[in-house]
Parts: structure tokens; sequence; C-alpha cells
């Protein structure tokens, strides 16, 4: 039996990479995924290579910095397939390594919008109806910027540090209620999200401060071994973990 069989899935960032490599992955699986982007060109990319393998999947276009796209996407699962068992948030943005005393009030709003607010407006609307049916489970994919303090600038650091708070806080809280939340804290992996990142807008503290740490890191990871991870997660075979932060970074920690 596939490992989420009969399962439906709200994958968000599922454009390009690792939301791309999990939305591939849960279909495989078994599951109906609703995948959701910025971007409806590379949606309707992912919806054609599902369908062309025979699987399902709905797409829905969703900036995850509004509220009434979030809303959407959640009413489409239920209202597409019936139910709702496995959310992932994924989408997030970069900010361009900036330190407090360097970073502007539209792109710290921008990055907490989207890497705290959407995901936790997603879980909220997602652990009200995991309520009513008697469990479900919530995968946020995080980053080793969200456990230490120099991979990236003050505003992602601060939004990945809150999203473990918010992902820990929602598995203690429910786990009496067959309601898992888990998360994944990759280290570099070869995805898109150098798009969201001016890098004229690297200062020389930066380069002195954060790049100097680069340099340590092993290897970049594949999209899909994120998506291994969030399968993982996602199906039983993770039944007693819960409240956690899987960090998936090919040793980069461990120095």
């Amino acid at each position: 039996m596939k490992k989420l069989e009969n399962k439906v899935s709200v994958v968000t960032g599922a454009g390009a990479g690792m939301g791309r490599a999990i939305a591939l992955l849960f279909v495989a699986e078994g599951s109906k995924v609703v995948a959701t982007d910025i971007n409806q060109s590379r949606l309707d990319t992912l919806r054609e290579e599902i369908e062309a393998a025979g699987g399902e999947v709905t797409t829905v276009l969703a900036d995850m910095a509004k509220a009434e796209d979030i809303d959407n996407m959640i009413r489409t699962a239920v209202e597409k397939y019936g139910a709702l068992d496995v959310l992932v948030n994924n989408a997030g943005v970069m900010d361009n390594f900036a330190p407090v005393g360097e970073v502007d009030d539209a792109t710290w709003d921008r990055v907490m919008k989207i890497n705290v607010d959407g995901p936790f407006r997603a879980m909220r609307a997602a652990v009200n109806i995991f309520l009513a049916k008697g469990g479900g489970v919530i995968v946020n994919i995080i980053s080793v910027g969200g456990l230490h303090a120099a991979r990236a600038g003050v505003a992602y650091t601060t939004s990945k540090h809150a999203l473990v708070g918010l992902t820990q806080n929602t598995g203690y809280m429910y786990a009496k209620s067959g309601i898992r939340c888990n998360g994944i804290a990759p280290g570099a992996v070869d995805t898109s999200i150098a798009e969201t990142i001016d890098f004229t807008k690297i200062t020389p503290l930066v380069n002195d401060r954060i790049m100097s740490g680069m340099v340590l890191n092993p290897r970049t990871g594949a999209p899909s071994e994120i998506a291994k991870a969030a399968l993982f997660l996602a199906s039983d075979d993770s039944s007693f973990v819960n409240a956690e932060v899987l960090v998936v970074d090919g040793g980069w920690s461990a120095y």
C-alpha cells in the first residue's frame, strides 16, 4: 500500500523546488494534492506532469501573504476532495541577508507575512478541520536558519525561529487530538528561493559575518531529498514523531 493512499494534501509553493518535489512524491504515494503557488505557468507545468502520470492534482494560484488566498486553498481541498489530511507549508521568501541595522520595513513586513503569517493562517484553518475529523498532519518547511542565527538576514532568521515555535506549540497542544505537527530544517537546497534575493544589496558586513560560514556547507541538497523527509513526516511511518524539527542539511550544522 502506498504511504499516503486516499489522503488529501495541500502543498504551498509547489511550483518549483522543494514544493514541486513534495507534490510529485505525495501524488506518487497515493495522495490527491492541492498544489498552490504564485506562478501560474509553473503550476500548469506541474499539473500536466502529474496528470500524465495518472495522478490527481488541483492547482490554485495563491499568495501566502493574502488571507483570502489561504482561505481559498483550504476551502478548495475540502470542496474538491471532501477532506484535508495533510498540510505542507513550504512557500517562503528570503531577505537579502540584511542585519537589523540595514533591513527596511517593506522587507521585514513581506518576509513576516509570507513566512509566518501565511503558515499560521493555513495551520489555523487546517487544525479546525482536523479536530472535526479526528486527526491530521502538518509539515512546516522551516530552515536551519530557524535553529541558527547566521544563515540569513534578521527578517528571515526571525521568521524561521517563529515558525519553529509555531510548529512545536501546535504539535504539543493538539497531541491528544490525533494531530501531529513537525518541521523540516533544510540546509542549502537547489531551489528557486534565490529568485527572492537581490544580491546587489548584500553589504560588506554581510560578506564578513555570514558568507564566510557558507563555505562550510558540505554540499547542496536536492529537492527530492527534502521531499522524502516530508513524506516520512506526513505518513504513518512517523506516527510517534510530533512537535519536532528534523534537520536535513548534509551535516552542515554539525560544525
